[in-house]
């Protein structure tokens, strides 16, 4: 059932799964809704944890027309959910949302116990022309930079396309229509495009300010990255020293969490008893 917190700028839309354990926060990435957790929400519930799936500001079910879409605005959303619904959280956060978890993480600890990033942009990006070598970089960047330059949603569901590489979810074609849908309504392409062009220079400056633990989730397909486990090595190594933990998921994209679940369910689950203990 959707409920909605009306916080400075909008109003948020979120469900609420479980009604007993640590409170988990979920948050997804841009041009998507709190729907991408659909398949490791059961997972969490089973193992004890109250599982909050948020859409971010400009998406899903949220209002749109928000005086900014960075970083540390989403992070911000996120505190106050998690301030309304009774902390501290374990806070997750996909890709813009990765950033935005670390900065949760840096600016508010008494609210946050541990940060789960995946495929995260939370550092500063650089490109040179050998990256284009790449073939499966390439392929993402173009349609990615199609999606947020001129605003297209055909570029959008390219770039999708790429980044689920090999099996698709069996719910493929569903979720691609409701992901369509949603981006047609007037202001989404605008807050898809808005995302895409924030740069994440607020999340890599807090990492060094972080306090509990964090693990990062890196596909070994990931079509953002050259070197995807270069990315998540070197988020590890600007955190402060034994903060960090890197997981690999072989042949995922830059959606571990559609594609394989289950894995990646139970790197959390590990990670989360460790942070516990």
């Amino acid at each position: 059932m959707t409920e909605f917190l009306p916080v400075d700028g909008g109003t948020l839309a979120y469900e609420v799964t479980g009604t007993t354990g640590q409170l988990l926060v979920l948050a997804h990435g841009m041009g998507d809704s709190r729907e991408a957790y659909r398949f490791l929400v059961p997972a969490l519930v089973d193992a004890g944890y109250r599982v909050a799936a948020v859409d971010l500001r400009g998406c899903g079910e949220s209002s749109v027309e928000w005086p900014s879409y960075s970083r540390t605005a989403i992070a911000g959303d996120l505190l106050a959910l998690v301030r309304h619904l009774g902390g501290p959280a374990v806070l997750v956060g996909h890709s813009i949302s990765g950033g935005a978890v670390t900065i949760a993480a840096a600016t508010a600890p008494e609210l946050v116990t541990a940060v789960v990033e995946l495929a995260p942009f939370t550092r500063k990006q650089s490109l040179s022309l050998g990256d284009l070598r790449v073939a499966s970089y390439r392929r993402g960047m173009r349609h990615l930079l199609g999606a947020t330059v001129f605003g297209s949603t055909g570029q959008w569901a390219a770039y999708l396309d790429v980044a689920h590489p090999g099996t698709k979810p069996a719910d493929w074609d569903v979720r691609m229509r409701e992901i369509t849908a949603m981006l047609a309504q007037p202001g989404r392409m605008k807050v898809l495009k808005a995302m895409g062009n924030t740069p994440p220079v607020d999340a890599g400056e807090q990492l060094r300010n972080v306090r509990c633990p964090v693990l990062v989730v890196q596909g070994s397909a990931d079509c953002d990255w050259v070197d995807p486990k270069a990315e998540g090595e070197a988020i590890v190594a600007d955190l402060p020293a034994g903060l960090g933990r890197l997981v690999m998921v072989e042949g995922a994209g830059h959606y571990p969490h559609v594609q394989f679940p289950a894995e990646v369910a139970t790197a959390m689950l590990t990670f989360l008893a460790g942070a516990r203990a």
